[in-house]
């Protein structure tokens, strides 16, 4: 039982930990925050705005020390969401653990380490594909060797559907990242053909289980029957031990609503009944987020309630008791023999592209992520898919829960960024004498922080091991933003397709729908305007990876008429609005959800007023709570819209009209 956790400070995410450890939780799963998980430090020129929002900030071995202070590693199980720089935080937990005594071989835990569903999803990736799955398999291979109860990898299928993956594709992309994975681990000879068995027993899964409560249980029982096959057929597996599906989940988020919150309750209940109530495919792990993630960041509060539903479940209930109370259903049985024919003939598809890697450089991945986002999207504003408060049943009482919103969510204090740019600065200017000091005692001399740079470098121009060159990196109190720089001097860096350009039409705009209007609309506004298109640059600044609602007005603005700008993620402010200059655009639409919007977009609103640019309207959307809404409105923001605001196209057609307003252009009727 977890709650996925970690903010601001080292020490005070310890301070969380404790007290959730305290309150029953049996395991812990960190955040980190976004400059840690894309390799860079908190005075990074990317990092502004994002230190310690989304997740805890770790830069070095001191502050990998002050997380798990007065906690007892050896038997402690913890799962870290890190992808791109899985290899360099396990190798500071392994190093704080070795400082506290303990055995590593018992170190259990999890890395996430799954970069294929960062290029898709959450895009906190760094290296191009074929580096970082060599990353991934050196420590997978160090961990069979040197940290046997260790998950190396979690296959996160979790974030695909959160990105609009099908139960289809969800299984297939997962289980072809899995072959990827395994594919290199054997290819690579670092492992013993006898011990492949081990690998696969270490390989675990991060599944997302939505609200369709039948279809996501069926899915989960695909998902065991293809993995059983995989490693039997294709990597001779015989030991069924090895061969068992081992998964945690974290039920849905994306469709954890805004509007009428309260309802997300029975919505995560439901979620996790899925996922527990059948034995054949119960999960090992759950953590559960809580009601009021759409808002903004829960509060330890928040937290406990979602701890609290589990042990009602496992403490009060007797639902865990029984053998699987589904065998036997022909129905069930008929759903998962088609969500096996049908994820095994996408797999085969994504084989004969080359696999994995290969369908994430070409684009197919995400394209299709992108179209069944969007086919989703459509379906919602519609009404053919309803959703409780959003666009069915949506008159409600006064809600205490939210009647003060301020208090609703737990809030990042500013000046915390301040204070860990502070303290990394000082780290960096005493380390070496705290290694030293660290090192008295023992014979072995520590390289210096730019001799195990090189080091690592040397490593990564070769074929060997990269797991020791991190781990005396970690030692000589390297940080993480010259671990992943180092890397990136020999590896380059990678910027995934957007899926946009590629995605097909799935909003079709016929005579009298909201979208011919404003497609309307919008030729009329550039003939007013004297151009052939108007121009939309959709624009993510900062390191906030989450696109999906980007890609998805992107691709509803391209439907609409619009020809849109739309580079991908992580821009500065700056590249923003030079590229809005350049391309001579009419509005610019700013996505962020890792709550760094209030210094990110009112950064883009003066450099434009600097550019002498302030008749280009600035559109945000996101995360954002009321009071913040107003703040960014009163900077200079023509609108923003939130997770409550369903219907791209009436977003598209706001858009036109403050593109008018700009313009001194008289207003034209488009969809509220």
């Amino acid at each position: 039982m977890r709650t996925y956790a970690g903010h601001s400070t080292a020490e005070a995410s310890n301070e969380l930990y404790r007290r959730n450890l305290a309150k029953g939780q049996t395991g812990l799963s960190v955040a980190f925050d976004l400059p840690t998980q894309t390799g860079y430090d908190a005075d990074h020129v990317l990092a502004r705005g994002e230190v310690g929002r989304v997740g805890v900030p770790i830069a070095h071995l001191g502050d990998m020390r002050r997380l798990f202070r007065d906690i007892p590693l050896e038997q402690t199980n913890t799962s870290m969401t890190i992808n791109a720089t899985a290899m360099w935080l396990l190798a500071l937990y392994q190093v704080v653990a070795e400082e506290q005594g303990a055995d590593i071989t018992r170190l259990s835990g999890t890395t996430q380490n799954d970069i294929v569903k960062e290029y898709l999803s959450r895009g906190t990736h760094v290296f191009p594909p074929g580096p970082s799955l060599r990353l991934t398999t050196d420590m997978i291979a160090y961990t069979v060797s040197h940290i046997p109860k260790w998950n190396p990898i979690n296959i996160c299928s979790y974030h695909l559907q959160e990105a609009g993956a099908t139960p289809v594709q969800e299984i297939a992309y997962a289980m072809s990242t899995a072959i990827a994975v395994l594919d290199a681990v054997r290819d690579s000879g670092q492992v013993p053909p006898e011990r492949m068995g081990d690998v696969v027993g270490r390989i675990s899964f991060f599944v997302n289980a939505g609200v369709r409560f039948v279809e996501e249980m069926c899915k989960m029982r695909a998902f065991g029957r293809i993995w059983d096959r995989v490693t039997r057929e294709r990597y001779g597996i015989e030991d069924a031990r090895h061969r068992r599906f081992r998964y945690g989940v974290q039920v849905n988020s994306l469709g954890l609503t805004e509007a009428q919150p309260e309802n997300n309750v029975q919505r995560i209940v439901l979620e996790m009944l899925a996922v527990t109530l059948s034995k054949d495919a119960r999960a090992r792990a759950v953590q559960l987020p809580a009601w009021n993630e759409a808002l903004g960041l829960p509060r330890p509060w928040d937290q406990q309630w979602s701890l609290r539903i589990q042990q009602v479940l496992a403490y009060e209930s007797d639902l865990l008791e029984y053998d699987d109370i589904f065998e036997g259903s022909k129905v069930i049985e008929a759903e998962v023999a088609r969500l096996v024919e049908e994820s095994l003939a996408e797999m085969g598809r994504v084989e004969d592209m080359g696999g994995a890697m290969a369908a994430v450089e070409s684009g197919y991945l995400k394209s299709r992520l992108v179209a069944s986002h969007a086919e989703r999207r459509a379906r919602i504003e519609s009404g053919e898919e309803r959703v409780v408060g959003v666009n069915a049943f949506e008159g409600t009482e006064p809600n205490p829960l939210t009647a003060d919103l301020d208090t609703a969510v737990q809030t990042v204090d500013p000046a915390v960024e301040a204070e860990v740019v502070a303290a990394l600065r000082e780290w960096r200017a005493t380390r070496q004498e705290a290694s030293d000091r660290q090192g008295k005692g023992d014979p072995y001399v520590h390289p210096t922080v730019a001799q195990a740079l090189d080091a690592l470098k040397d490593a990564a121009r070769s074929d060997t091991n990269l797991m020791a060159a991190t781990l005396e990196c970690a030692r000589a109190g390297v940080t993480t933003g010259e671990w992943a720089g180092a890397l990136r001097e020999v590896f380059g860096e990678f910027r995934a397709p957007t899926g946009v350009s590629s995605a097909p039409v799935t909003t079709v705009g016929q005579a009298g729908t909201a979208l011919a209007r404003v497609r309307e609309v919008v030729e009329l506004t550039a003939r007013d305007l004297g151009v052939g298109k108007l121009r939309f640059l959709v624009g993510k600044p900062g390191l906030d990876g989450h696109s999906n609602g980007a890609e998805q007005i992107a691709v509803r603005a391209r439907d609409a008429g619009f020809e849109v700008v739309y580079q991908g993620i992580r821009l500065t402010p700056e590249q923003i609005v030079d590229a809005a200059v350049a391309e001579d655009v009419h509005a610019v639409g700013l996505s962020i959800l890792s709550g760094s919007h209030a210094r990110l977009v009112p950064d883009v609103l003066e450099r434009l007023r600097v550019a002498g640019a302030t008749d280009i309207p600035v559109i945000a959307g996101g995360i954002i709570p009321g009071g913040d809404a107003e703040l960014l409105r009163a900077a200079g923001v023509a609108a923003v819209f939130t997770p409550k605001d369903f219907d791209i196209t009436g977003i598209i057609g706001r858009i036109v009209d403050e593109i008018r307003h700009a313009n001194k252009l008289d207003p034209l009727e488009v969809p509220a």
